[in-house]
Protein backbone atom coordinates (compact mmCIF):
# COMPACT_ATOMS: atom_id res chain seq x y z
CA UNK A 1 0.00 0.00 0.00
CA UNK A 2 1.08 3.37 -1.30
CA UNK A 3 1.82 6.18 1.90
CA UNK A 4 -0.68 8.13 0.49
CA UNK A 5 -3.35 5.48 0.32
CA UNK A 6 -2.34 4.53 4.06
CA UNK A 7 -2.54 8.31 5.07
CA UNK A 8 -5.85 8.76 3.37
CA UNK A 9 -6.96 5.59 5.40
CA UNK A 10 -5.73 6.93 8.76
CA UNK A 11 -7.25 10.21 7.97
CA UNK A 12 -10.87 8.83 7.02
CA UNK A 13 -10.60 6.53 10.36
CA UNK A 14 -9.88 9.23 12.39
CA UNK A 15 -12.71 11.42 11.16
CA UNK A 16 -15.06 8.24 11.73
CA UNK A 17 -13.32 8.34 15.37
CA UNK A 18 -14.40 11.81 15.88
CA UNK A 19 -17.95 11.56 14.26
CA UNK A 20 -19.27 8.46 16.12
CA UNK A 21 -18.14 10.08 19.54
CA UNK A 22 -19.45 13.35 19.28
CA UNK A 23 -23.01 12.12 17.71
CA UNK A 24 -25.90 12.99 20.39
CA UNK A 25 -26.52 10.03 22.39
CA UNK A 26 -29.77 9.03 21.22
CA UNK A 27 -28.08 8.63 17.77
CA UNK A 28 -25.03 6.09 19.21
CA UNK A 29 -26.53 4.33 21.53
CA UNK A 30 -30.20 3.71 20.43
CA UNK A 31 -30.64 0.08 22.22
CA UNK A 32 -33.96 -1.12 19.80
CA UNK A 33 -35.35 0.09 16.82
CA UNK A 34 -39.10 -0.81 17.68
CA UNK A 35 -41.40 1.99 19.38
CA UNK A 36 -42.49 1.04 22.41
CA UNK A 37 -44.76 1.85 25.34
CA UNK A 38 -42.06 2.67 28.34
CA UNK A 39 -43.81 0.77 31.55
CA UNK A 40 -42.26 2.55 34.77
CA UNK A 41 -42.32 1.30 38.73
CA UNK A 42 -40.56 2.81 40.92
CA UNK A 43 -39.16 -0.68 42.83
CA UNK A 44 -39.23 -4.01 42.61
CA UNK A 45 -42.60 -4.98 44.18
CA UNK A 46 -44.67 -2.71 41.74
CA UNK A 47 -43.28 -4.49 39.10
CA UNK A 48 -43.70 -8.18 39.68
CA UNK A 49 -47.02 -8.75 38.51
CA UNK A 50 -46.15 -6.94 34.70
CA UNK A 51 -42.73 -8.88 34.93
CA UNK A 52 -44.63 -12.24 35.69
CA UNK A 53 -46.76 -11.44 31.77
CA UNK A 54 -44.32 -9.79 29.50
CA UNK A 55 -44.19 -11.87 26.30
CA UNK A 56 -40.79 -12.18 24.46
CA UNK A 57 -38.74 -10.26 27.02
CA UNK A 58 -35.32 -9.18 25.99
CA UNK A 59 -33.39 -7.18 28.79
CA UNK A 60 -30.75 -4.32 28.02
CA UNK A 61 -28.72 -3.07 30.64
CA UNK A 62 -27.84 0.87 30.97
CA UNK A 63 -26.28 2.98 33.93
CA UNK A 64 -27.12 -0.08 36.00
CA UNK A 65 -30.88 0.17 35.18
CA UNK A 66 -32.31 -3.03 33.57
CA UNK A 67 -34.71 -2.54 30.43
CA UNK A 68 -37.23 -5.59 29.83
CA UNK A 69 -38.42 -5.45 25.88
CA UNK A 70 -41.02 -7.00 25.16
CA UNK A 71 -45.06 -7.27 24.55
CA UNK A 72 -47.58 -6.99 26.85
CA UNK A 73 -51.16 -7.23 25.85
CA UNK A 74 -50.00 -7.47 22.19
CA UNK A 75 -48.54 -4.12 22.69
CA UNK A 76 -44.95 -3.25 22.73
CA UNK A 77 -43.71 -2.21 25.87
CA UNK A 78 -40.19 -2.05 27.91
CA UNK A 79 -40.38 -2.17 31.58
CA UNK A 80 -37.97 -0.72 34.37
CA UNK A 81 -37.45 0.57 37.65
CA UNK A 82 -37.02 3.98 37.85
CA UNK A 83 -35.72 4.07 41.21
CA UNK A 84 -37.58 5.99 44.10
CA UNK A 85 -38.07 9.49 44.44
CA UNK A 86 -38.57 12.48 41.90
CA UNK A 87 -34.53 12.76 40.92
CA UNK A 88 -34.43 8.76 40.33
CA UNK A 89 -37.76 8.88 38.25
CA UNK A 90 -37.10 11.94 35.56
CA UNK A 91 -33.12 10.85 35.17
CA UNK A 92 -34.01 7.44 34.15
CA UNK A 93 -37.43 8.41 32.29
CA UNK A 94 -34.85 10.61 30.42
CA UNK A 95 -32.77 7.68 29.68
CA UNK A 96 -35.43 5.49 28.60
CA UNK A 97 -36.12 8.22 26.03
CA UNK A 98 -32.46 8.30 25.10
CA UNK A 99 -31.90 4.75 24.65
CA UNK A 100 -35.40 3.48 23.10
CA UNK A 101 -38.30 4.08 20.62
CA UNK A 102 -40.76 5.66 23.19
CA UNK A 103 -44.11 6.46 22.05
CA UNK A 104 -45.89 6.42 25.54
CA UNK A 105 -45.06 7.20 28.98
CA UNK A 106 -47.30 4.83 31.47
CA UNK A 107 -46.50 4.43 35.58
CA UNK A 108 -47.80 1.83 37.61
CA UNK A 109 -47.43 1.68 41.43
CA UNK A 110 -48.34 2.00 44.58
CA UNK A 111 -49.26 5.75 46.77
CA UNK A 112 -50.88 7.71 49.52
CA UNK A 113 -54.30 8.61 49.66
CA UNK A 114 -55.48 11.92 49.92
CA UNK A 115 -58.98 12.40 49.22
CA UNK A 116 -60.53 10.71 52.38
CA UNK A 117 -63.43 9.26 49.86
CA UNK A 118 -60.57 6.88 48.79
CA UNK A 119 -59.84 3.61 50.27
CA UNK A 120 -56.41 1.34 50.66
CA UNK A 121 -56.65 -0.74 47.63
CA UNK A 122 -58.51 1.53 45.00
CA UNK A 123 -56.38 2.27 41.81
CA UNK A 124 -56.63 6.20 40.52
CA UNK A 125 -56.39 7.38 37.33
CA UNK A 126 -56.14 11.34 37.59
CA UNK A 127 -56.36 13.92 35.24
CA UNK A 128 -53.19 15.58 35.83
CA UNK A 129 -49.85 15.80 38.33
CA UNK A 130 -47.68 18.81 40.21
CA UNK A 131 -45.08 18.66 41.98
CA UNK A 132 -46.51 20.27 44.99
CA UNK A 133 -43.13 20.25 47.19
CA UNK A 134 -41.75 22.12 44.73
CA UNK A 135 -41.56 25.25 47.00
CA UNK A 136 -40.45 28.41 48.87
CA UNK A 137 -39.35 28.10 52.23
CA UNK A 138 -40.74 31.44 53.67
CA UNK A 139 -38.94 33.93 56.28
CA UNK A 140 -40.93 33.51 59.72
CA UNK A 141 -41.66 37.04 60.87
CA UNK A 142 -43.53 36.19 64.06
CA UNK A 143 -44.64 33.15 65.87
CA UNK A 144 -46.47 31.14 62.78
CA UNK A 145 -46.75 33.78 60.62
CA UNK A 146 -44.07 33.57 57.54
CA UNK A 147 -43.21 35.95 54.57
CA UNK A 148 -42.91 34.91 50.85
CA UNK A 149 -39.80 37.09 49.21
CA UNK A 150 -41.31 39.25 46.22
CA UNK A 151 -41.51 37.09 42.97
CA UNK A 152 -40.80 33.72 44.33
CA UNK A 153 -44.09 32.34 44.84
CA UNK A 154 -46.23 32.10 41.16
CA UNK A 155 -49.49 30.40 42.72
CA UNK A 156 -51.79 31.98 44.94
CA UNK A 157 -52.32 28.96 46.68
CA UNK A 158 -52.01 28.94 50.53
CA UNK A 159 -48.63 27.75 51.66
CA UNK A 160 -47.82 24.83 54.73
CA UNK A 161 -46.16 26.38 57.58
CA UNK A 162 -43.32 27.74 55.88
CA UNK A 163 -43.34 25.84 53.00
CA UNK A 164 -45.52 27.92 50.13
CA UNK A 165 -45.79 25.93 46.74
CA UNK A 166 -44.92 27.80 43.03
CA UNK A 167 -44.63 26.00 39.53
CA UNK A 168 -41.77 24.68 37.99
CA UNK A 169 -40.17 26.47 35.13
CA UNK A 170 -40.14 24.39 32.23
CA UNK A 171 -39.58 24.43 28.59
CA UNK A 172 -40.43 21.78 26.06
CA UNK A 173 -39.37 21.57 21.85
CA UNK A 174 -42.45 22.94 21.28
CA UNK A 175 -42.31 25.82 23.81
CA UNK A 176 -38.63 26.48 23.85
CA UNK A 177 -38.73 29.45 26.10
CA UNK A 178 -38.87 28.62 29.84
CA UNK A 179 -42.13 28.99 31.37
CA UNK A 180 -43.85 28.27 35.11
CA UNK A 181 -46.38 25.16 34.86
CA UNK A 182 -47.48 23.72 37.64
CA UNK A 183 -50.11 20.67 36.41
CA UNK A 184 -49.04 18.05 33.85
CA UNK A 185 -51.71 16.79 32.34
CA UNK A 186 -51.95 13.11 31.26
CA UNK A 187 -52.70 12.44 27.67
CA UNK A 188 -56.67 12.84 27.39
CA UNK A 189 -56.98 9.70 24.86
CA UNK A 190 -55.15 7.51 27.02
CA UNK A 191 -57.49 9.20 29.92
CA UNK A 192 -60.29 8.34 27.74
CA UNK A 193 -59.42 4.29 27.28
CA UNK A 194 -58.70 4.37 31.14
CA UNK A 195 -62.37 5.47 31.85
CA UNK A 196 -63.83 2.99 29.43
CA UNK A 197 -62.02 0.06 31.65
CA UNK A 198 -64.49 -2.20 33.51
CA UNK A 199 -64.76 -5.50 35.71
CA UNK A 200 -61.13 -5.28 36.15
CA UNK A 201 -60.88 -7.85 39.15
CA UNK A 202 -59.51 -6.09 42.01
CA UNK A 203 -57.64 -8.12 44.98
CA UNK A 204 -58.78 -7.07 48.38
CA UNK A 205 -56.49 -9.88 50.19
CA UNK A 206 -53.11 -10.96 49.36
CA UNK A 207 -50.90 -14.41 49.42
CA UNK A 208 -50.52 -14.15 53.06
CA UNK A 209 -54.43 -13.53 53.88
CA UNK A 210 -54.14 -9.95 54.64
CA UNK A 211 -57.22 -8.63 53.80
CA UNK A 212 -58.87 -4.81 53.76
CA UNK A 213 -62.28 -4.61 55.03
CA UNK A 214 -64.04 -3.57 51.68
CA UNK A 215 -63.83 -4.04 48.10
CA UNK A 216 -61.24 -1.51 45.98
CA UNK A 217 -62.84 0.10 42.81
CA UNK A 218 -61.07 2.06 40.05
CA UNK A 219 -61.43 5.99 39.84
CA UNK A 220 -60.49 7.96 37.07
CA UNK A 221 -60.30 11.72 36.89
CA UNK A 222 -59.12 14.68 39.23
CA UNK A 223 -55.47 15.25 40.59
CA UNK A 224 -52.34 13.75 41.82
CA UNK A 225 -49.39 15.31 43.58
CA UNK A 226 -45.46 14.32 43.74
CA UNK A 227 -43.13 15.38 46.01
CA UNK A 228 -39.77 13.64 47.63
CA UNK A 229 -40.64 12.78 50.74
CA UNK A 230 -42.64 9.96 52.18
CA UNK A 231 -46.13 11.55 53.80
CA UNK A 232 -47.33 10.09 57.20
CA UNK A 233 -48.79 13.19 58.43
CA UNK A 234 -52.69 13.66 58.80
CA UNK A 235 -52.08 17.57 59.22
CA UNK A 236 -50.15 17.69 55.61
CA UNK A 237 -52.70 15.18 54.15
CA UNK A 238 -55.17 17.52 54.81
CA UNK A 239 -53.72 20.30 53.77
CA UNK A 240 -52.59 18.42 50.28
CA UNK A 241 -56.23 17.48 49.83
CA UNK A 242 -57.38 21.09 50.40
CA UNK A 243 -55.09 23.17 48.87
CA UNK A 244 -54.57 21.02 45.42
CA UNK A 245 -57.97 19.21 45.59
CA UNK A 246 -55.62 15.64 45.30
CA UNK A 247 -56.78 12.01 45.02
CA UNK A 248 -53.01 10.65 45.99
CA UNK A 249 -49.73 11.66 46.35
CA UNK A 250 -46.30 9.71 45.66
CA UNK A 251 -43.04 10.75 44.68
CA UNK A 252 -42.47 9.92 41.28
CA UNK A 253 -45.48 10.59 38.74
CA UNK A 254 -45.06 14.42 38.32
CA UNK A 255 -41.55 13.90 37.92
CA UNK A 256 -42.06 11.17 34.71
CA UNK A 257 -44.82 13.35 34.00
CA UNK A 258 -42.57 16.42 32.82
CA UNK A 259 -40.06 14.43 31.13
CA UNK A 260 -42.69 13.05 29.01
CA UNK A 261 -44.08 16.83 28.54
CA UNK A 262 -40.32 17.93 27.66
CA UNK A 263 -40.27 15.39 25.08
CA UNK A 264 -43.51 15.45 23.84
CA UNK A 265 -44.46 12.20 24.60
CA UNK A 266 -48.54 10.79 25.81
CA UNK A 267 -48.37 10.08 29.93
CA UNK A 268 -50.42 8.43 31.86
CA UNK A 269 -49.99 6.87 35.70
CA UNK A 270 -51.94 3.87 37.49
CA UNK A 271 -51.61 4.42 41.14
CA UNK A 272 -52.97 2.29 43.71
CA UNK A 273 -53.89 3.08 47.51
CA UNK A 274 -51.12 1.29 49.79
CA UNK A 275 -51.81 3.86 52.61
CA UNK A 276 -53.53 7.56 53.71
CA UNK A 277 -50.50 9.56 54.12
CA UNK A 278 -51.19 9.90 57.72
CA UNK A 279 -54.82 9.75 57.63
CA UNK A 280 -55.49 5.85 59.14
CA UNK A 281 -56.00 4.96 62.50
CA UNK A 282 -52.58 3.61 64.03
CA UNK A 283 -49.55 3.04 62.16
CA UNK A 284 -48.84 3.81 58.43
CA UNK A 285 -49.80 1.04 56.39
CA UNK A 286 -47.96 0.90 53.71
CA UNK A 287 -45.83 -2.17 54.18
CA UNK A 288 -49.14 -4.24 54.87
CA UNK A 289 -51.16 -3.47 51.92
CA UNK A 290 -48.30 -2.67 49.49
CA UNK A 291 -48.53 -6.29 47.69
CA UNK A 292 -52.73 -5.32 46.83
CA UNK A 293 -52.26 -2.27 46.09
CA UNK A 294 -49.36 -2.75 43.46
CA UNK A 295 -50.77 -5.78 41.91
CA UNK A 296 -54.09 -3.82 41.78
CA UNK A 297 -52.63 -0.97 39.67
CA UNK A 298 -50.79 -3.37 37.20
CA UNK A 299 -53.90 -5.00 36.85
CA UNK A 300 -55.88 -2.22 35.66
CA UNK A 301 -52.75 -1.71 33.57
CA UNK A 302 -52.85 -4.42 31.80
CA UNK A 303 -56.72 -4.03 30.93
CA UNK A 304 -56.07 -0.65 30.11
CA UNK A 305 -53.21 -2.09 27.31
CA UNK A 306 -56.19 -4.61 26.48
CA UNK A 307 -58.54 -2.13 25.41
CA UNK A 308 -55.95 0.46 24.06
CA UNK A 309 -56.49 0.33 20.22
Amino acid sequence: MSPLRQHTLNTLFVIFLLVFFTLPARAAFTLDPVSRIAVISAFEPELLLLRSQIQQPEKFSVNGVEFIAGSLQGKPVVLFLSGISMVNAAMNTQLAMDRFNISHVIVSGIAGGVNPGLHIGDVTVVQRWGQYLEVVMARETSAQEFSVAPGKSNLELPGFGMMHPRAVRVRSADHPQFSPKFWFDVDPAMLAVAGSVRDVELQDCDAARRCLNHRPRLVVGGNGVSGSAFVDNAALRKYVFETFHANVLDMESAACAMVAYSNGVPFIAFRSLSDLAGGGEGANEMHTFMNIAADNSARVLLAFLKAWK
